[in-house]
């Protein structure tokens, strides 16, 4: 029986609770053995806020995963360096293990963009992508798996907002890294 695998990537900049609900709604509706969460060196598709360095946004993912099993920080992307294309990063995933099936967890902002990705045709014949709708984005689109589960609007953006204006983040970001965001000071201006 092949292992079944989600990738949620993403610059985590930072990590809040959507990413860890998505990841959990898809680790249960999937039935996967596991969730990894892949953050980018350099995204193609947007800018890293230049506020939190890879070593910090991988710090903030360890210490708001650790206490799940289930859950893996993969520094591919971060040792790799340069621009993240997923189609290179799930292409080397695939090539080095053959007994496992991947599925990449996306939100509808992501869903929206897919078509503009780099060499998706050839990366949809390797992967599953699976989705999650997200209020304001057209989600229909019949290459997506669709999971049903509680949606939060949130993102990094916002929150690197909020936390420049010195605004309480606790119930949006993980205890841990948020305090992790406090001790370091990060994103402050």
């Amino acid at each position: 029986m092949k292992k079944r695998v989600g990738i949620m990537g993403g610059t985590f900049d930072p990590i809040h609770l959507a990413h860890l609900i998505m990841a959990n709604e898809a680790y249960h509706a999937l039935e996967l053995d596991e969730v990894r969460f892949l953050p980018n060196a350099t995204p193609p598709h947007k800018m890293i806020s230049g506020q939190s360095s890879a070593e910090d946004r991988c710090r903030m993912i360890e210490a708001s995963t650790a206490d799940i099993p289930y859950f893996k920080l993969d520094k591919s992307e971060i040792l790799r360096d340069g621009k993240s294309y997923s189609y290179d990063t799930i292409s080397q995933f695939v090539e080095q293990e053959p007994d496992t099936d991947f599925f990449f967890i996306i939100g509808g902002d992501m869903i929206a963009s897919l078509s503009t990705w780099y060499r998706i045709d050839e990366l949809k014949k390797i992967i599953t992508f699976v989705g999650f709708s997200r209020p304001g984005y057209n989600v229909g689109n019949d290459e997506v798996l669709m999971i049903n589960g509680p949606v939060v609007d949130l993102s990094s953006t916002i929150l690197r907002k909020r936390l420049a204006e010195k605004q309480d983040c606790r119930f949006l970001i993980p205890e841990q890294a948020y305090r992790y965001i406090l001790e370091e000071g990060l994103y402050e201006s």
